[in-house]
């Protein structure tokens, strides 16, 4: 199975209108930049976005956001992107707030094939509307049903063409997790290698969850929150 593709346009090629997408990242650190830049440019509509967070204004999902290509968005923070309060406040755009553990979790579920897991996180609170509850040994649990997503998108430091990923410092926030949770995992890395010249001890993310790889371009790093104080002689 050939996983290398050329570009993120051709990775991305058939993600369709409607579907649910997991994107990496954390915060502006670790975010697919190429496959967003090509969904924008793709212009496919109504998908469900799950994340950490929704981005800024002009970056990340941000830009999905824009444009109005996102339907619904399931994130654990939403703090930083003034479009995305004015889509929730207008009633534009469909929006699940979970707590930051249990997202992860229910990506990790999808990739260990659990079809649900049962958590107390949520439990009292506007989370738990709707949801099942059931108590073990006294203490009451919420069930969350793991991610069904067509796509997982993700984004590592380097990577070989057989998917094989190491990610790097805080990059390797929820990528790792999401990798294994798609049905079709795409992956774009800064540096893509040949198989064998990566330390398998290194290894984050086996190849056996990474269906396309491309070596992504013009990266920008930068800072969310940037605190400086005057300097004094």
């Amino acid at each position: 199975m050939n996983k290398v593709f050329n570009n993120a346009d051709d990775a991305i090629s058939d993600v369709h209108n409607g579907a649910m997408l997991l994107l990496g990242g954390f915060g502006l650190c670790g975010l697919p930049e190429n496959c967003i830049a090509a969904l924008v440019k793709k212009g496919v509509k109504d998908l469900t976005c799950v994340s950490n967070n929704a981005g800024v204004d002009d970056f990340g999902i941000g830009l999905m956001l824009k444009q109005h290509q996102v339907k619904k968005m399931i994130a654990s923070y939403v703090g930083e992107n003034a479009e995305f309060e004015r889509q929730l406040l207008s009633g534009e755009l469909e929006v699940e707030l979970i707590p930051q553990g249990t997202l992860a979790t229910r990506c990790m579920a999808a990739g260990y094939g659990m079809p649900a897991i049962f958590t107390p996180a949520g439990i009292g609170t506007e989370v738990a509307i709707g949801k099942e509850i059931r108590n073990f040994n006294g203490k009451d649990y919420l069930m969350e049903m793991a991610f069904d997503a067509d796509f997982a998108i993700v984004k590592a430091w380097k990577g070989d063409t057989m998917g094989n990923l190491i990610y790097r410092a805080t990059a390797r926030n929820f990528n790792p997790a999401m990798a294994m949770a798609g049905k079709i995992t795409v992956a774009e890395v800064e540096e893509l290698v040949e198989p064998g010249e990566l330390d398998p001890d290194h290894i984050h993310t086996p190849g056996i969850y990474v269906h396309r790889i491309f070596q992504g371009v013009n990266y920008e790093k930068r800072i969310e929150q940037r605190t400086v104080r005057k300097f004094e002689d």
